[in-house]
C-alpha cells in the first residue's frame, strides 16, 4: 500500500475520516496477513514509511503509525503518506543462556518463594 491520505475531506467530519484512514490501514494489515507464506517463511513482516508528504517520508515502525497518524491530525495537517510493503520474515532463535528481554528475571518473583 502506497497512499497519500486526504484528512480534509469537504461534507465530511474530520474524526470520521480519521477514524475510516486508520480502519482501512488495519484492514489492508489483516489482509496481507492472511496470504499464504512462502517456503521458509514463518511470518509477515511489513516495511513502513511515513511522512506528511511521499517525497519527506522516513521509515517507520508497524507499530508506531497509528501515533505518528494522530500526531498529524492532532497538528491540524491536510494530508499524510503512508508505505506498507509485506515482506517474508524469518524468526531467528536467541543463543543459549541468554534470557529474553522481559523475561522471568523481570517478573519480580522469588525462585525461593515458589512464585
Amino acid at each position: 500500500m502506497r497512499k497519500t491520505f486526504q484528512l480534509h475531506v469537504e461534507g465530511k467530519n474530520r474524526d470520521r475520516v480519521l477514524d475510516a484512514v486508520k480502519h482501512e490501514i488495519r484492514k489492508y494489515i489483516k489482509r496481507e496477513r492472511r496470504r499464504d507464506l512462502p517456503e521458509g517463511a514463518d511470518f509477515w513482516d511489513f516495511d513502513c514509511r511515513f511522512g506528511r508528504t511521499k517525497e519527506d517520508a522516513a521509515v517507520a515502525h508497524l507499530s508506531a503509525l497509528t501515533g505518528l497518524i494522530n500526531g498529524v491530525a492532532a497538528e491540524g495537517g491536510a494530508q499524510f503518506y503512508v508505505e506498507i510493503l509485506a515482506k517474508p520474515g524469518k524468526r531467528t532463535l536467541r543463543p543459549a543462556g541468554q534470557a529474553p528481554q522481559g523475561g522471568a528475571d523481570d517478573l519480580g518473583g522469588n525462585e525461593e518463594d515458589g512464585v
